[in-house]
């Protein structure tokens, strides 16, 4: 059953737009995912302006789960890595103790493209928030798939169903791309506390027949299945985990402790937080205080 629907709210990032769904007023989280953008879709024409990068920018304990639909990001970090981002592939980055990076739109201005993901953050375990930072690019070879009446499926992340993706995360979750036809049926796992299930495209009915529709969020009730029509053909992620505890997001900073976001936020502002080895030039500076939200649980 449906406990909340959430809309994304769009969100412009200096160049193109996202659709926000996580955090969310009346729900901050679901398992560890504390965030979770829908990019796109967007054509990009050959010549778009460097305004529309992100800049090279800070996180602390999360790690971002990048996942295309269509297009090509290019990733650079502090850790040195440069890594193209392709659909069907997984960018792992684990901020930890803290990294910086940027998401540069380079094939595009050569040649143009479509652009379409989600970009998801999912919150540290406690004892695990100030791991050193890591990078994992995971191929679609290592990502389990499957077809089933009507459904083409994929594991992005996480373990459930009898699969475990190649993506080392660190803390019980499910990740999944579903591709589903008309009239096709899937029931939700319930190896994990709480789920939900995102439509990108289409439209489906869950359980009781209510309809959910392309940019909304179904959060499902705790513990128990549910039944996903599809009503045309239609695109889903559907995610979920165990809870991680209180969490305090501001601006790119995710943790248990309020001090420990203020002391990134000065690090940041200092210079103290290495550039990428290779996109050092420009970053993104620290917002302006604000209100910060209230902690996610």
């Amino acid at each position: 059953m449906i406990e909340l629907i959430i809309d994304q709210r769009r969100k412009d990032l200096g160049g193109f737009e996202v659709g926000r769904v996580l955090p969310f007023a009346k729900r901050r989280a679901v398992g560890p995912f504390v965030f979770f953008d829908h990019m796109g879709p967007v054509d990009m024409p050959a010549g778009i302006p460097k305004t529309v990068d992100v800049r090279p920018h800070p996180h602390i304990g999360i790690s971002t789960l990048t996942y295309l639909f269509d297009g090509e990001i290019t990733h650079r970090d502090s850790l040195g890595v440069q890594q193209d981002i392709r659909p069907a592939e997984v960018n792992w980055m684990t901020a930890g103790s803290g990294v910086t990076h940027s998401e540069r739109f380079e094939r595009a201005r050569m040649e143009g493209l479509r652009l379409e993901g989600i970009q998801a953050w999912l919150a540290l375990p406690d004892g695990q928030e100030e791991v050193d930072p890591s990078f994992q690019h995971v191929g679609s070879s290592d990502l389990p798939t499957w077809i089933e009446s009507g459904v083409k499926g994929r594991l992005v992340a996480g373990e459930t169903m009898g699969m475990k993706a190649g993506v080392s995360t660190f803390s019980p979750l499910h990740y999944m791309h579903l591709e589903m036809e008309p009239g096709a049926r899937f029931q939700t796992p319930t190896d994990h506390a709480e789920s939900a299930v995102y439509v990108v495209q289409g439209m489906v009915e869950i359980d009781d027949g209510r309809p959910v529709g392309p940019g909304q969020m179904a959060v499902l009730e705790k513990g128990l299945p549910s039944i996903i029509v599809a009503q045309q053909p239609t695109t889903l992620m559907v995610l979920g985990g165990e809870p991680v505890g209180e969490r305090f997001i501001e601006w790119n900073f995710v943790s248990s402790s309020k001090e420990r976001i203020e002391q990134a936020k000065a690090d940041w502002r200092a210079g103290r937080m290495k550039l990428p080895d290779m996109d050092d030039q420009e970053f993104i500076p620290l917002p302006p205080d604000r209100t910060p939200p209230p902690p996610m649980s």
